[in-house]
């Protein structure tokens, strides 16, 4: 499979908010709900077969991200690596995994009370991941990678750059709307699930965006193309995010 079908069948553009009709998921086993609270210290070594990035600078990556985020937001973002990882070990990637690894777990960073603005909640977690990278001495070139990744992770545009960006869309498209089962098998998901609980992430997820866009509605606009189509063209129907987030294949 190349790669760009690969993580088109993953769903990164969904976040963008051009969902198509997603069915035939099957059901990973259920979440541990009796989970109700992040790992705050030491992460697990490895979970699915990947290993968990614990060099310094990750390390500190983080307790940023557990220091700033939500459990269930810190845990997403846990997830969001693993199964990013997961589909450029299936596809026989070479990827700079502690590149990967940082920008996975700052990628939502916006959506927190830390770090949240005027700007799109992605484009906000870009700059505070790389004001932070640069704080820590991570070389300039290396800064820019993990910053693409996190401003492109919710847009198509991502999907078509190098893996160490892409696969930030494809781990967080995973987790928020569900895994392509025949890229990612059902036992790894629920190994990820268990190291990492969904602690209700669908109700959590929405609501927190729906703060951020409360607090900061500028930074929420849509796109110009999605603007003319909704007042222009009468049978233009985009999908609704909210609705992909609640039928995507997770027992919560």
């Amino acid at each position: 499979m190349k790669r760009r079908d690969l993580i088109k069948a993953l769903g990164a553009v969904a976040l963008s908010g051009s969902i198509s009709a997603r069915g035939g998921h099957a059901q990973p086993p259920p979440s541990n709900s009796a989970e109700n609270s992040a790992p705050l210290g030491p992460l697990p070594k490895v979970v699915a077969g990947i290993a968990i990035v614990d060099s310094k600078i990750a390390t500190e990556a983080t307790k940023l991200a557990q220091q700033a985020s939500s459990p269930f937001l810190f845990n997403h973002a846990a997830r969001t690596f693993l199964f990013g990882a997961l589909t450029g070990k299936a596809s026989g990637l070479k990827v700079d995994q502690e590149l990967l690894y940082i920008a996975c777990i700052l990628h939502d960073i916006g959506l927190t009370e830390q770090f949240i603005g005027d700007l799109p909640f992605e484009i906000q977690g870009a700059q505070a991941a790389s004001r932070f990278l640069e704080e820590h001495g991570l070389a300039k070139d290396k800064s820019a990678i993990v910053w693409d990744g996190i401003a492109m992770h919710a847009s198509a545009i991502g999907q078509f750059r190098q893996p160490e960006i892409a696969l930030v869309g494809a781990g967080a498209g995973a987790d928020v709307i569900g895994p392509d089962f025949s890229v990612i098998k059902k036992a790894d998901v629920s190994e990820v699930v268990r190291a990492f609980p969904r602690l209700k992430f669908k109700n959590a997820f929405v609501k927190t965006c729906a703060g951020v866009v409360r607090q900061h509605p500028r930074g929420a606009s849509c796109g110009f193309m999605r603007d003319i189509g909704e007042r222009y063209v009468p049978d233009f129907h985009p999908r609704n995010i909210c609705d992909a987030i609640n039928e995507a294949p997770f027992d919560e």
